[in-house]
């Protein structure tokens, strides 16, 4: 279960939110909604260790994750704004390195990955020449070469085509149903989804 325990974010002397506590069990998507600058992002960064909240905690398995951070982080897949991608490595080379221990390793499973997010035949471009969104798809393979059980990512909707987002739903709902969590944020619904999708609302002092 991952649990977030009475958070507080401010921000420039502003309240993003406070005093916002909600669980994620196995098998849930959870979408976080709000609008621009009520702290989405902020939220997430949180969530993932990456920045420190004001007040309150985030528990994985019922442990503080600041003080685990390392085994957290072998069960987290965090994809944020940034595509967070070497330039200097292709697209395939880029897979290679983020791939798990637990992940699989077969150059079948890669090759399957890119074909998910179109892009076969640009496997051995180097990123630094793929265009904004094709960069975009190659931090998304890592979705399916991912064995990770909570994935918190934010827009991964977003310069993706309409084929392109019903592929990304299916696999949020095969994650789920395998018993993963996916944690998301997206400014559209998601079409087609099938399994209950529960939304938080961040407002600007408290979950809606």
């Amino acid at each position: 279960m991952f649990e977030a325990l009475n958070l507080s974010c401010v921000r420039d002397e502003r309240t993003l939110f406070s005093g916002l506590s909600f669980t994620i069990q196995p098998g849930e998507i959870v979408q976080i909604e709000g609008h621009n600058g009520a702290g989405k992002t902020s939220l997430l960064r949180i969530l993932a260790g990456l920045s420190a909240a004001d007040e309150g905690e985030v528990r994985w398995q019922g442990e503080n994750t600041r003080r685990q951070r390392e085994v957290f982080h072998q069960h987290l897949l965090f994809l944020g704004h940034q595509a967070g991608i070497k330039s200097v490595l292709t697209a395939y080379e880029n897979l290679v390195f983020y791939q798990t221990d637990s992940s699989d390793k077969s150059q079948g499973a890669i090759y399957h990955a890119l074909e998910q997010v179109g892009l076969l035949g640009y496997e051995d471009v180097a990123v630094a020449q793929l265009s904004a969104g094709q960069q975009r798809r190659v931090a998304l393979a890592r979705l399916w070469l991912s064995t990770a059980p909570l994935w918190i990512l934010d827009e991964p909707l977003t310069a993706i085509d309409k084929q392109g987002v019903a592929t990304l739903i299916e696999l949020f709902e095969r994650h789920a149903q395998n018993g993963g969590m996916v944690l998301l944020t997206t400014h559209q619904e998601l079409p087609g989804v099938s399994r209950a999708v529960r939304k938080i609302r961040l407002t600007s002092t408290e979950l809606a």
